[in-house]
């Protein structure tokens, strides 16, 4: 039997063949799960002797961290971490890794897209097509208001991977662009090419797109909420394709049924997937696509790739690339616990 056990809780891959080849040729106890809804005795029944856990979704409360006996190491499938408990991590010694320059193309072309699907409104141009088609005439006069890009102003709140390629990939179609980043030191300002600082009031009030690419902590849990929207211009549209509750969705309904801005462009959710009588599947000016900003067959290999890094780093006594909670290291001496 393998020295080490890992256990994966849960994948949004077809298969995990490919996982099941790279475990065996090192040697690895290799086990796989669908336990996303699972109870937490099932869960914790399947992962409690694992060296190493590999999530995707699965929660991952103190109550299931407190009772893995060998876990060493977690590894969030993704960039995101807001389903693990991390002060419980570093709590009982085990390390949390994740994933962060994993899909940050893919969701700023999410971003940028849902920026150009609101600013032309395409959505609803859908909608006029078929109101026009069956009647054998066009009629606009339900349509919003379109402004030229190049002549509106984009903000962007999170100034990391992600909100950085978003704020290149739009140099050309707005005439100026504000961040908002208050962790955003002196260098990087620099290296973004930036002069100035704004706060998270002056990007609400200014700007007519606002989007969303933080991480979703206490410190961001419904940073959108009402107060923010009404900062916000009329003409204004909210995109989000970070975390769901980073923006308060009954506030973001009511934003959206009384004008207090134009519209929104929503990838992400704070049930996911979201209820079926959402509200917000009913408003016109909400364009809303699947949680799919993560989604391309590169960024799925590159994934899986980085992961198994993670393990040989693991195998050979080393850190993961990189550790959410750097503070662990004083449990664990500079090492792996019994590696």
């Amino acid at each position: 039997m393998s020295e080490t056990k890992i256990v994966v809780t849960d994948y949004i891959e077809d298969d995990l063949d490919w996982e099941v080849e790279e475990m065996a040729k090192r040697d690895i106890d290799f086990e796989y799960y669908q336990l996303k809804f699972a109870p937490e005795e099932e869960l914790v029944e399947k992962i409690r002797d694992a060296d190493v856990v590999i999530v995707n979704m699965a929660p991952m409360p103190e109550s299931v961290i407190s009772q893995l006996e060998n876990c060493k190491l977690i590894i969030r499938h993704g960039i995101g971490y807001d389903n693990v408990d991390v002060d419980a991590c570093t709590k009982y010694g085990i390390r949390l890794a994740n994933i962060p320059d994993y899909c940050a193309q893919e969701v700023a072309e999410q971003a940028v897209s849902l920026i150009l699907c609101c600013a032309r409104r395409l959505f609803e141009s859908r909608r006029i097509l078929e109101e026009s088609s069956a009647e054998g005439k066009w009629d606009f006069s339900t349509l919003g208001d379109i402004h030229r890009m190049s002549d509106q102003t984009l903000g962007i709140i999170g100034a990391g991977r992600i909100g950085a390629r978003v704020y290149r990939m739009t140099e050309n179609l707005f005439g100026r662009r504000m961040v908002c980043d208050p962790y955003m030191g002196d260098r990087r300002l620099a290296a973004m090419g930036l002069d100035d600082r704004y706060s998270l009031e002056d990007v609400l009030s200014e700007a007519d797109y606002v989007t969303i690419h933080t991480p979703l902590n206490e410190e961001t849990r419904y940073l959108i909420d009402e107060p923010q929207l009404k900062l916000m211009k009329r003409t204004a549209f909210l995109i989000n394709t970070a975390r769901g509750a980073i923006v308060n969705t009954e506030a973001l309904i009511k934003a959206l049924k009384e004008g207090w801005i134009a519209g929104a462009g929503i990838d992400v959710y704070e049930e996911e997937p979201p209820p079926a009588d959402l509200e917000l599947f009913d408003i016109p000016t909400a364009t809303l696509s699947a949680h799919l900003g993560w989604n391309s067959v590169e960024a799925g290999w590159d994934i899986r790739h980085k992961i198994m890094d993670d393990v040989d780093r693991y195998l050979n006594g080393e850190p993961p690339r990189f550790t959410v909670n750097e503070e662990v290291e004083e449990k664990l001496d500079g090492a792996y616990r019994d590696v």
